[in-house]
């Protein structure tokens, strides 16, 4: 048996390999003819736009992954099945758990390392290539602090953001400075909530200071409600504002507390925080599926139909998955849950297959 589980440590991991390089080289030479006109256009330099490439690729390896370690298992199981290896074992006394238990291990390992990944190499190269994309392509003058402050240059009118609230469309603890031709301070607005809505921004609260030409003097008024014509749309917060994969595990859950603590909704950061745990295991639990997926026999009329099978089964997880989040995001769903749920359902799958293959 040890001979058996060596043998398939061995080739699922040169099949991980395999694989990964193959959809990484897919998906970075499609992502380059998808991209490269706009770095053409920004007249960034051909060097900078690989390294923009080059930075990308952790991101793209954690999330594909665990659909590697799924068709590897699948390939594997299909070769041996093939050839009849595994009713051979079967015959010889090895049950299906006997098989499981390296790809278990394997499974277990790549959970860990994509894990460390994540939290090590990913947020850093991941906020290198939106910096290059932003600065150097989209040429946005925006400086964003990596705490809790947003600064935006718009024309003439310098921003601060406090906090902005994706799901909402709101900003908190807004200031505006307006400048003249001279760059002097002529009108400031300080708001203590932001809406965007009707393509208009609704401002709360807020403290308006004019100056008079005449006196030197600023003009000092209050208001509780008024709507704010400005160029400034969510979308372009939407881009740079730190995301979740720009932060590790502790970095976003100082993020959380301190949103919370200052008593802003950071629901869907906190979200993003149990994802970032629950993710890494479905490694394991595509290995599961794998193995049952293989043992069934339903790999023994060819490796298409496995890879179809994997590519299926990894599709409908990633569905699922995206839509447990977009519930935890809106509260439908406790944050917890909403990262987890995937998981569960898809590990009670892969044990049900299992067992209805044992008997």
């Amino acid at each position: 048996m040890l001979i058996i589980s060596k043998y398939l440590i061995r080739e699922i991991f040169k099949y991980v390999g395999i694989v990964l390089a193959m959809v990484v080289g897919i998906y970075v030479a499609v992502d380059f003819f998808e991209k490269i006109d706009n770095f053409i256009e920004a007249g960034v330099p051909f060097s900078k736009a690989i390294v923009f490439f080059i930075f990308k690729i952790p991101f793209i390896v954690a999330q594909i992954l665990p659909l590697c370690v799924l068709l590897a298992v699948l390939i594997v199981f299909g070769l041996m099945n093939r050839h009849n290896e595994i009713n051979a074992l079967k015959s010889s006394g090895v049950s299906i758990w006997q098989l499981l238990k390296p790809v278990l291990g394997m499974g277990l390992f790549f959970s860990l390392v994509l894990f460390l990944f994540s939290e090590v190499i990913v947020p850093i190269t991941v906020g290198k290539a939106n910096k290059i994309w932003l600065k150097d392509v989209r040429h946005k003058a925006a400086v964003i602090s990596r705490e809790k402050n947003i600064w935006l240059k718009d024309n003439h009118i310098i921003i601060h953001i406090r906090y902005y609230n994706k799901k909402e469309r709101a900003v908190f603890g807004l200031t505006l400075n307006y400048f003249d031709k001279d760059f002097r301070l002529k009108r400031r607005i300080d708001a203590k909530k932001g809406v965007f809505s009707r393509d208009k921004w609704f401002l709360y609260e807020f403290m308006e200071q004019i100056l008079d030409k005449e006196t030197g003097e600023y003009k000092i008024t209050f208001h509780e409600e008024r709507a704010e014509q400005l160029s400034l749309l969510p979308e372009n917060l939407e881009t740079v504002v730190k995301k979740s994969e720009e932060m590790n595990f502790k970095e976003l859950l100082d993020y959380v507390k301190k949103v919370e603590a200052e008593g802003y909704d950071a629901t869907i950061y906190r979200t993003d925080l149990y994802a970032k745990i629950a993710f890494p295991f479905v490694c394991i639990i595509l290995c599961i599926i794998g193995t049952g997926i293989a043992i069934s026999g339903k790999t023994k009329d060819g490796l298409p139909v496995g890879i179809a099978y994997g590519i299926g089964t990894a599709f409908l997880y990633w569905v699922f998955y995206s839509f447990c989040l977009s519930l935890g995001y809106g509260e439908m769903l406790p944050p917890g849950i909403a990262a987890w749920t995937a998981d569960f359902v898809f590990l009670c799958f892969g044990v049900f297959n299992l067992l209805n293959n044992e008997q």
